[in-house]
């Protein structure tokens, strides 16, 4: 059964698979852990190419000790709602932040993304983000800006007027929306390229080529975000087979 913290050792191992070119998962397959906490580890600790064991270990003694110092004591501490392990909710927005990472996230912005995703409620003030991430309201301000710049995450008023950030099901539908029309607005000024370079010639071929594939990727990202709409966040109890369901009329 895996479980239990990289040691210096497991640590001086994943350098030199790493250095072998081995993927994660086969680095977590020989040591007999969760690929996640592979990834996690890596990726923390300045990603495949830079990855350093003995910084990497010295940097988690350090988190830990943070960690301690700033853990709440007496009644302060709070239980985690729902019976719920607070060591694996905690390596869990951990991971979550790494994999958001990974998808080319800056790492303040991920940290407040995986916050807002495990909130309960679906959404956190910036009093709420700045207590439980330790950072400065500033960091927050800066990296709600980037989420909502890539409609990521919306703001409400709460009954005291103050904004807070929330994550639902449409956050992300319109998330993917935004996308495809970025991207669909490549495929048009690739296309206005295929006028200047003259067409049929090499440059304007393989301008029209991405635009052609752009285009593809663009409406099908559309296609199966409605779909996904539709079938995924239709209410239980909504008449299926050949009704027509509520909300298909919207383009």
């Amino acid at each position: 059964m895996p479980g239990g913290r990289l040691t210096q050792q497991d640590r001086q191992q994943i350098a030199l698979w790493l250095a072998d070119g081995l993927a994660y998962a086969e680095i977590a397959r020989r040591l007999d852990r969760p690929t996640s906490t592979i990834t996690r580890e890596v990726m923390r600790n300045g990603g495949p190419t830079t990855y350093r064991a003995d910084l990497a270990h010295r940097a988690t003694e350090r988190r830990a000790h943070r960690r301690r110092q700033a853990a709440p004591q007496g009644p302060e501490a709070s239980p985690q709602p729902y019976g719920r392990d607070a060591e694996a909710v905690r390596e869990y927005e951990e991971t979550l932040t790494t994999v958001l990472m990974q998808a080319g996230t800056p790492k303040m912005m991920a940290r407040v993304l995986a916050c807002l995703h495990l909130a309960d409620a679906g959404s956190l003030t910036t009093s709420e983000l700045v207590q439980h991430l330790q950072v400065s309201p500033a960091s927050i301000s800066k990296a709600i800006t980037f989420l909502e710049s890539q409609d990521l995450i919306r703001r409400e008023r709460d009954e005291r007027r103050r904004d807070r950030y929330v994550v639902d099901d449409d956050v992300w539908y319109q998330s993917m929306i935004g996308s495809a029309h970025a991207t669909a607005h490549l495929a048009e000024i690739a296309r206005q390229g295929v006028g200047i370079l003259v067409p049929g010639t090499p440059a304007a071929a393989r301008l029209e080529n991405i635009a052609r594939f752009v285009d593809f990727v663009s409406e099908s990202i559309v296609r199966a975000a409605e779909q996904a709409r539709e079938i995924l966040h239709t209410k239980p109890g909504a008449p299926s087979g050949g009704t027509v369901m509520p909300g298909s009329d919207r383009g």
